[in-house]
């Protein structure tokens, strides 16, 4: 069966065009780089990384007599109550752990990016600790767009709009712990707050 090129039918958007040639050219790119891109097209956007997968990665560097003690002193970094406290505890762990420069290049290259959770509550920093709902989302629309060929980008497009139905289906009822805190503390944050109030009249 003969493979079909999807076409877009309409004209697209300077940012879809500037994202189109991004994604293109992504493959010889730096994280760095492709931060940079998606900062361009939206400019608010905060860049974090999985705290979940930090700690994956460092501990490929350390014993595993160590384990324990590793992810105990990780836990006095990324769980500490402020952004001072956790430059005192990102000190002593670097020092704890200077004869594993591998697991601490780990945090030192990501710390700007840890670092920016501080300006959240702590209720807050434990929904934006991991992106394992988002990559759970990616890894269901591979699912759906693998079955097959699609005649064009309508079919594609319904195709996912009717998985993120069913994830709807899934998860709407699903409650998260202390959620109402934490929803009344994201609508204090300036850059959220209005954001949070005009999502919230499609519930």
């Amino acid at each position: 069966m003969e493979r079909i090129t999807l076409m877009a039918k309409r004209e697209k958007t300077p940012h879809e065009i500037f994202a189109e040639k991004f994604v293109s050219e992504l493959q010889p790119k730096t994280v760095e780089d492709v931060e940079e891109g998606l900062k361009s097209i939206f400019p608010k956007a905060v860049i974090q990384r999985c705290i979940v997968h930090l700690v994956r990665n460092s501990m490929k560097y350390i014993p595993s007599k160590e384990y324990k003690a590793f992810t105990a002193n990780l836990k006095l970094l990324y769980q500490a109550p402020n952004k001072k406290v956790a430059l005192l505890e990102f000190e002593k762990f670097k020092d704890r752990w200077v004869d594993y420069p591998g697991a601490v290049k780990v945090w030192e290259s990501n710390w700007k990016h840890v670092e920016q959770l501080y300006n959240y509550t702590n209720a807050i920093r434990k929904v934006m600790y991991t992106t394992n709902t988002i990559e759970s989302i990616n890894s269901s629309f591979r699912k759906v767009t693998k079955k097959g060929t699609f005649p064009n980008e309508t079919a594609v497009l319904k195709v996912l709009y009717l998985r993120i139905l069913e994830l709807y289906e899934k998860w709407h009822d699903a409650s998260y712990r202390n959620w109402a805190i934490i929803r009344n503390q994201l609508i204090l944050i300036d850059d959220l707050g209005e954001r949070i109030q005009h999502l919230e009249q499609f519930e």
